[in-house]
């Protein structure tokens, strides 16, 4: 029996979802199509019914996985003043939760080297969810002129995904638990300069 158009694309969502989550998990080049499909409760031989090739999965994971992320901060931080909104998204994604959970974390952090050697698509993807992310912060930055505020917001995107990634690697919890501190701490008095 053959599955409606809308059953198919539940499916293909539902890939796209798995594989976002295996991918920050295991990163992309050890997330093999079989152990995708499986954890999704597909065989393998379905891929090739919702995707050409496994790079438009990883582009349409990380799309989805990067919007997630920025929707969710934005839910987040609504109708909050700006420095109060700054410190609600500093300390969401700047904690040890998402440090410690990176399959459902952001995925600049967990797999950003592997995007940087991804496909042309990919990095187009990754690239608009950072500036995506680094524009929910530049509107937090309302006392700065426009063309500063929107400088800072990139730099204040790049040392958070590098805080968490830092995070990870470092085999001393004070370490790491400081480092995410200091980070947080940090940008909030860069912000208010």
């Amino acid at each position: 029996m053959r599955k409606s158009k809308a059953d198919t694309a539940k499916t293909r969502e539902h890939i796209v979802e798995t594989a976002s989550k295996q991918f920050r998990r295991y990163g992309i080049s050890d997330a093999g199509l079989a152990r995708l499909m499986a954890a999704a409760g597909l065989t393998h031989g379905g891929f090739y019914r919702h995707f050409a090739s496994k790079d438009q999965l990883v582009t349409e994971a990380c799309h989805k996985a990067l919007l997630s992320l920025t929707d969710g901060l934005d839910a987040r931080i609504a109708g909050k003043s700006p420095n109060r909104a700054l410190s609600l998204l500093l300390e969401k994604y700047l904690s040890r939760t998402h440090r410690d959970q990176p399959a459902t974390g952001c995925v600049l952090a967990a797999l950003g080297s592997e995007l940087a050697r991804s496909d042309a698509a990919t990095r187009d993807a990754a690239t608009n969810g950072f500036l995506r992310l680094a524009g929910l912060i530049a509107r937090q930055l309302k006392s700065l002129p426009p063309d500063e505020a929107q400088d800072r917001s990139l730099a204040v995107a790049a040392a958070m995904a590098g805080a968490i990634t830092l995070s990870r690697i470092v085999t001393d919890a004070p370490t790491s638990n400081a480092l995410l501190r200091a980070t947080k701490n940090f940008i909030v008095k860069a912000a208010r300069k």
